[in-house]
């Protein structure tokens, strides 16, 4: 993989790999920065997967998992990537850092302005003739995921949202305690960034985003699969139960025993089965 220094836009300089399978060739991955629509910069990897391309460069039936990290993640940590070779074995992975995280530009609006650099992940993510997407998110990511969905409608072709929030300012859990006061507090953001590497923009939202309960209901058509732990430390479960609730018909809830927050608490056998569902829902 190629890289560059964050705030510069690389041009994807992607080649077929030497080898070949069944006699196509088999591409290797790329790592580029992307444009958002408000022109930040995203350090974004692409991965081939389980995909075989031809000798045009068109990617076999296989989709392309887009993976939205949480909040302090990065697309070089290594919960991120565990999670990448997870869904390789179901067609190709797109990840990427949300501004303000790893080597991206900007600062983290905490899942607000997050939705243009999921966008612009989707489009790369199709611009490699991909026509098939699943988009995948895990708390924060969880709730950006959502909002694209319902947002960009039609550009996901399914959607998991995995230990997401239902709405916005909870603080009923210590460790939500503690997020506020990172996210809003001058020391608490100086701990961001040194402590973390997570860079946190200072203003408040103006206006207040679109909140996932509210996004949920937007989604339909497009397949929705909805995962939460019921040992979720950050999380109760009525927060899954809501937004299922607002999905209706069209929506899938997995509430998984014993299961706690996010990508670290994600096993590989879950990983295997919304890989499953992912691909088999996609259309």
């Amino acid at each position: 993989m190629s890289s560059s220094p964050a705030g510069h836009v690389a041009r994807s300089t992607d080649r077929p790999h030497s080898g070949t399978t069944a006699g196509k060739a088999v591409r290797a991955p790329v790592r580029t920065f992307l444009r958002t629509s408000d022109g930040v910069a995203i350090d974004a990897v692409y991965e081939p997967g389980a995909v075989v391309y031809d000798a045009a460069g068109t990617p076999s039936a296989h989709p392309v998992f887009v993976v939205a990290h949480g909040f302090t993640g990065a697309v070089d940590r290594p919960h991120v990537r565990r999670i990448a070779r997870a869904f390789a074995r179901f067609g190709a992975v797109v990840t990427f850092s949300f501004r303000g995280h790893g080597m991206s530009g900007g600062r983290s609006t905490v899942g607000d302005r997050e939705v243009l650099d999921l966008a612009a992940a989707v489009e790369w993510a199709r611009e490699r003739g991909h026509a098939r997407v699943v988009t995948v998110g895990f708390s924060m990511g969880g709730s950006v995921v959502l909002r694209h969905a319902a947002l960009h409608p039609g550009r996901a072709d399914a959607v998991v949202s995995v230990s997401a929030p239902a709405r916005w300012y909870y603080r009923g859990t210590a460790p939500m305690r503690r997020l506020h006061w990172l996210v809003t507090r001058p020391e608490g953001r100086a701990l961001g960034r040194y402590g973390f590497r997570t860079r946190i923009h200072h203003r408040d939202w103006d206006p207040v985003p679109l909140s996932p309960v509210e996004a949920v209901p937007r989604i339909a058509p497009t397949p929705l699969l909805i995962v939460h732990g019921d040992a979720d430390g950050y999380f109760p479960v009525d927060h899954p139960r809501m937004l299922a609730a607002a999905a209706g018909d069209q929506g899938e809830l997995w509430l998984e025993p014993g299961m706690g927050h996010a990508e670290h608490a994600a096993g590989e056998g879950l990983l295997a089965r919304i890989g499953e569902w992912g691909a088999g829902r996609a259309g």
